[in-house]
C-alpha cells in the first residue's frame, strides 16, 4: 500500500507533455508558484526567475527577452541573464485615486510596449522611455480594478481587442476609442455557479484572438467553454466543458492560434486530473498536452508556447 502512494504521489508530480506520442512537443513558458519559468521537452526547468505575484500575461520577446507581469500594476523586460533593461508601472490617472492592476501587455512592432491597465480603465502605449505616447479610454458598465480587464491584444488594424472581465464582453475599439464591435457571453444554458473551479460557472471572460478570416475566439474563463463567433455574433464553432476525453474545462484563460489552424488552449484552476495547456485540432481532437503541478501549479493562467515555425496568433 505504502509503495502504491509513493508512485501515485510520484505521478502527479511529474510532468506530462503529450496526448499523441508522436507529436513533437513544445517547449513551455509559464508563471506560476512564485516563480516564471521555461519546460524543456523533456519536462525540466531550462530557465527560470523568481516572480511571486501571479501573473496573466508573458511573452517571449524576438530579441531573447522576456515581458513579465512582476507586480500587480508592473510590466518588466528582462534579458535571459535576468537582467531588467525596462520596467513600467501603471500609476493612478488624474482624478482617480483607487487600485491599479494590470492584467495584458503586449509589445508593438514599433517598439512601444501596450499596456492595459484596470482601475485607469485604459489602455497606454508607453515608448522605451517610459513614456505614455498613446492612451485609449475603455467602456466599463461593471468598474472594478480586478476585473475591469483581462488579456487585451493590439489588432493588425490598428484596433485593440479587449475582453472586460467584469462585463463578461469582449469589445473592439478603433485607434480613437470608439467601440467597433462587442459580443456579450452568455451561460450556455447552465446556471450561474461561485467558484474558481470546474463547478463554478458564469461569464467572466479572460482571451480573445482575432482570426484571418474575420472571425473571433474566445476563452471565456468561468464561462468554461472556447467560442468563435463571426461578425454577426453568432457562434460558429466551440468546445464546450466536458466535450473532450480526459479533460474538463475550468477557467479558460490562454488562447494562441497556431499556423496550422489548431489553438492552444490554457485551463487555469481544474484541477490535476485535467492539463493545463492543450493543443486541440478543428476536429476537436487533442494532440498535445501540459500537465506539471511540480513546476506550476492550479493557478497557472499565464502560457507561452515556444519555437513555433510561423505566425502564431
Amino acid at each position: 500500500m505504502r509503495l502504491f502512494l509513493c508512485l501515485a504521489a510520484l505521478a502527479f508530480a511529474l510532468p506530462t507533455l503529450a496526448a499523441d506520442p508522436k507529436h513533437p512537443g513544445y517547449r513551455v513558458l509559464a508563471q506560476d508558484k512564485g516563480h516564471v519559468a521555461i519546460i524543456g521537452l523533456d519536462g525540466k526547468v531550462e530557465w527560470e526567475v523568481e516572480c511571486k505575484y501571479n501573473s496573466h500575461d508573458v511573452h517571449l520577446l524576438p530579441n531573447g527577452n522576456l515581458l513579465l507581469h512582476t507586480a500587480a500594476a508592473t510590466v518588466t523586460e528582462m534579458t535571459p541573464k535576468k537582467e531588467v533593461v525596462w520596467k513600467y508601472e501603471a500609476k493612478p490617472k488624474e482624478g482617480y485615486k483607487g487600485r491599479i492592476e494590470v492584467h495584458a501587455f503586449q509589445r508593438l512592432a514599433d517598439g512601444n510596449t501596450m499596456v492595459a491597465e484596470s482601475g485607469n480603465r485604459r489602455i497606454v502605449e508607453v515608448d522605451k522611455d517610459g513614456k505614455i505616447v498613446t492612451e485609449i479610454a475603455l467602456k466599463v458598465d461593471k468598474p472594478d480594478p480586478h476585473r475591469d480587464t483581462r488579456m487585451v491584444r493590439k489588432l493588425d488594424t490598428g484596433n485593440y481587442l479587449v475582453c472586460h472581465e467584469g462585463d463578461g464582453c469582449v469589445r473592439e475599439y478603433d485607434a480613437k476609442g470608439k467601440v467597433v464591435w462587442e459580443y456579450k457571453l452568455d451561460l450556455g444554458g447552465r446556471k450561474e455557479a461561485p467558484g474558481h473551479g470546474p463547478e463554478g460557472h458564469g461569464t467572466s471572460v479572460y482571451g480573445a484572438l482575432r482570426l484571418a478570416n474575420g472571425n473571433t475566439v474566445i476563452a471565456g474563463g468561468n464561462n468554461n467553454r472556447v467560442l468563435e463567433v463571426n461578425k454577426e455574433g453568432k457562434v460558429v464553432w466551440s468546445i464546450d466543458q466536458k466535450e473532450l476525453d480526459g479533460i474538463t474545462l475550468a477557467w479558460v484563460t490562454t488562447l494562441h492560434v497556431l499556423p496550422n489552424g489548431n489553438l492552444i488552449v490554457g485551463n487555469c484552476h481544474a484541477g490535476p486530473n485535467s492539463p493545463q495547456l492543450f493543443e486541440v485540432t478543428r476536429a476537436k481532437k487533442v494532440v498535445w498536452s501540459f500537465t506539471d503541478f511540480k513546476t506550476f501549479g492550479n493557478s497557472c493562467a499565464a502560457h507561452h508556447i515556444l519555437d513555433i515555425k510561423g505566425v502564431i496568433r
